[in-house]
């Protein structure tokens, strides 16, 4: 569903062990590791690594295997220098786990790695380097094969982001300063980015006029929203740009792998282009590639690191309006009881999130707010449609970002809660959204952190690898929707 776009993890076992403990003891328990291993593949170095010569032989072993991604695994209490030593040497995320004791004697079957890890992150951080250990990095061979299973969605973001290149159109839209984008966050991620002008864009859009392949587009659109669900008469304008947006991409990776795009949608756009891109981006979404409204760069950032976590397409949102108090009242309250009414929040964007998350009777439409603006009043919608509009569909979510703030730090939030199965009785693409402890969230962090209003969100709850995706990425600052009992720094006692 997601396409090319998205990295396929391909991961390495290698097997570690200090020399004065039984080197067969770490290949046994490796080979274990791969035996239990319920993944798509995991590659078994047949190089044991005791000095700093087989780590060497090792990394070069899993890189000709084509590996992108290591488990480096403490069969015993391993060697700490040339174990360390893999991370720096091998390109890609590494994840350390060591050895649980119980399938052998404690006298010669025992390896201490339990004692061993500890030296290991210690001597990773005393090198600077990045290695990612799971919340309990000891277990069994089963339970490191589920370790191994859970650092896949990890790995993926992590080589997605490390190889990415952001192309953005435009400036951000007056007032809508609150997305900004300081580049001095993305490099230090080691995300590219490519500024372009909006005329840039006209004039790539204008030369895919007469496409031959608009046709072929224009009958996916079709076959895509159902009869009597778009604008016939439209098509071809969005087939078009759809094309131009391709295109650039692959035109423009230069050495990167994969690419986002964070473009300006209004107010220009739809009277030099003739529709709204909305529904546009929603297809490329669809495909993987995030196509960011307002030029949010860090939007656009969020939402594809969320897509290599979840597998799953996802949407870029306005944390947009509250919900009416008599909405939540004959809508809400009685059907979902866990909930109060500053738990709930509607969650909108013109017409961008995927029409595959949204319910059945969404139809491609024209944009209200830009109809009001752009076009005289009591006319019928002409360069403001385009917007993919309706409710979304009922799903768990998470809601997060991750943001530079205007000092050039990174930062980062996370909160799963769900779409609730209710009619928003409103326009665009929109949701009712309910988190737990919304309304403290919403006060002491998103206000007190200066987030800005877009969120990106995911389709299922995904926080734990998005948590654990942040801290290897080295955002110190990873902020949730915390419980009742556990205050925010910001909050007061005595209310």
């Amino acid at each position: 569903m997601l396409g090319s776009n998205i990295p396929v993890v391909k991961l390495g076992i290698i097997a570690v062990s200090r020399d004065c403990f039984p080197i067969a003891l770490s290949e046994k328990r490796r080979s274990n590791i791969v035996l239990s291993y319920r993944g798509e593949s995991l590659y078994e170095c047949p190089v044991t690594v005791e000095n700093e010569n087989d780590m060497l032989k090792a990394v070069e072993d899993v890189t000709k295997a084509g590996c992108n991604a290591l488990v480096v695994f403490l069969g015993n209490f391993g060697p700490e220098t040339p174990e360390t030593l893999i991370a720096k040497y091998f390109d890609g995320p590494c994840m350390f786990v060591a050895a649980a004791e119980g399938d052998g004697d404690l006298i010669d079957g025992r390896g201490d790695a339990y004692c061993g890890m500890l030296n290991c992150s210690y001597n990773l951080g005393m090198r600077k380097l990045k290695g990612y250990i799971p919340e309990y990095p000891v277990g069994t061979a089963s339970e490191i094969a589920d370790m191994v299973a859970q650092f896949v969605p990890i790995a993926r973001a992590v080589i997605g982001v490390r190889n990415l290149k952001i192309i953005t159109f435009g400036p951000r839209p007056q007032d809508f300063f609150a997305c900004n984008a300081p580049i001095k966050g993305l490099y230090e991620l080691g995300v590219e980015i490519e500024e372009n002008s909006e005329l840039d864009l006209l004039v790539a859009y204008k030369a895919h006029e007469n496409d031959p392949r608009i046709p072929e587009v224009c009958a996916d659109m079709a076959k895509e929203m159902g009869e009597g669900k778009y604008y016939a008469d439209l098509n071809a304008r969005m087939a078009q740009f759809e094309l131009t947006l391709l295109d650039w991409a692959e035109q423009h990776k230069g050495a990167r792998k994969y690419v986002a795009f964070a473009d300006k949608c209004w107010p220009a756009f739809p009277s030099q282009f003739g529709f709204e891109p909305c529904y546009v981006n929603s297809r490329l979404v669809t495909r993987g590639i995030p196509v960011a409204c307002e030029v949010d760069v860090y939007g656009a950032l969020s939402e594809y690191i969320g897509m290599c976590v979840s597998g799953d397409t996802v949407t870029l949102l306005d944390i947009n309006n509250s919900v009416p108090a008599s909405m939540f009242e004959e809508d809400i309250k009685g059907r979902y009881q866990k909930y109060v009414h500053t738990d709930t929040f509607m969650g909108f964007h013109c017409g961008n999130t995927p029409s595959c998350k949204m319910c059945p009777d969404r139809a491609v439409k024209y944009q209200l707010i830009q109809h009001r603006v752009l076009e005289p009043a009591g006319s019928e919608p002409d360069i403001s449609r385009g917007t993919l509009e309706g409710d979304i569909a009922a799903s768990d979510i998470t809601f997060y970002r991750l943001q530079c703030d205007s000092n050039g730090d990174l930062r980062a939030y996370i909160a799963q809660g769900e779409v609730l199965d209710v009619a928003t009785k409103s326009f665009g693409g929109i949701g009712v959204f309910a988190i737990p402890e919304m309304g403290r969230f919403y006060r002491h962090v998103l206000i007190q952190k200066g987030y800005p209003h877009h969120g990106a969100v995911a389709f299922s709850h995904v926080g734990k690898y998005l948590f654990e995706v942040f801290k290897f990425l080295g955002v110190a600052d990873i902020a949730y929707n915390q419980p009742k009992n556990l205050p925010y720094p910001t909050e007061n006692p005595f209310c």
